[in-house]
């Protein structure tokens, strides 16, 4: 079944476009990884699948209902983020004895063990919390409400490394005991990608791609041999990234459409490319690396 489904899916912000003609479809029961660099406009498309803010143009659905002000969206899904806000006249503790009275799947034992683990003191008041403690209390709380679809919008903000690497394997536990779809924004492809299935890449608030982890450890292969063989063999070559090591030696990352045997015949060293190198080439508003600048 389609969780979700966008078609032209467009957000403008004084006449500019967060999200600009966005088309996808996303089934049930899998974690994608929503990846872009800062701005690319991964949290107004999580707001809009959320049903938080109103699309411009294009169509949205969400259980094959337009998620803005549907009661039965609501109830199913919920976004978790570094801005949510509880009541502060309710402690932690309250907090989650709450969470039943909304959410049907809420599993409130699994809730107080979370909560027991990471060391939280019961009267205190989320909006007292540091912000890594209200990013980690904030994930305990989506997870527990078991929604259908689930977003986390860099949901580790403020976390130190050992909770971080505690949270996203509770995460992944928890998915495959009770399946569902879950979203995961982040401009660290690296710290998610070993629980992630699929993969949006997000650009200037247009879908540069949507794959499989799998299919994307294969998108691309790098290259490394004489600049003079290596130029010339490039030709018709979908050149994703390019660096000069010397006058005579250069690396390119190339779109791997080709079988790696021809590579490998000419003498160039061939090495895979990391999903998250793939898409942080795929995003580069600029040719060459950081070190160009001090040339």
């Amino acid at each position: 079944m389609n969780v979700i489904e966008t078609t032209g899916l467009t957000k403008t912000y004084r006449r500019m476009n967060a999200v600009d003609d966005f088309t996808v479809t996303i089934n049930d029961n899998t974690i994608t990884g929503v990846i872009g660099r800062n701005g690319a406009g991964k949290t107004t498309l999580l707001k809009m699948l959320a049903g938080l803010i109103k699309e411009t143009s294009g169509d949205v659905r969400v259980f094959h209902e337009h998620p803005f002000n549907s009661l039965y969206a609501s109830a199913n899904s919920i976004l978790i983020d570094d801005q949510m806000l509880f009541p502060e006249a309710l402690t932690l503790s309250e907090l989650l004895a709450q969470g039943a009275r909304f959410y049907p799947g809420w599993d409130e034992a699994f809730a107080q063990q979370l909560f027991d683990y990471f060391s939280f003191e019961p009267k205190q008041i989320h909006e007292h919390l540091s912000k890594g403690k209200k990013s980690t209390f904030n994930m305990i709380f989506g997870l527990a409400t078991r929604c259908a679809l689930t977003i986390f919008d860099e949901p580790t903000t403020g976390m130190d490394a050992a909770v971080r690497k505690d949270m996203y394997r509770v995460l992944l536990k928890d998915y495959l005991a009770h399946p569902r779809t879950i979203l995961i924004s982040s401009h660290h492809l690296e710290e998610v990608e070993h629980i992630l299935e699929n993969i949006l890449l997000i650009d200037d608030g247009t879908l540069h791609l949507h794959k499989s982890v799998e299919e994307l450890k294969e998108y691309a292969v790098r290259l490394t041999g004489p600049t003079a063989l290596l130029g010339q063999w490039l030709y018709n070559k979908d050149v994703l990234h390019k660096k000069q090591h010397s006058s005579d030696m250069m690396e390119v990352v190339v779109k791997r459409d080709f079988p790696l045997e021809q590579a490998e015949r000419m003498g160039f060293h061939v090495t895979p490319v990391a999903p998250s190198d793939v898409c942080i080439y795929l995003t580069a508003k600029s040719e060459g690396g950081i070190d160009d600048v001090f040339k």
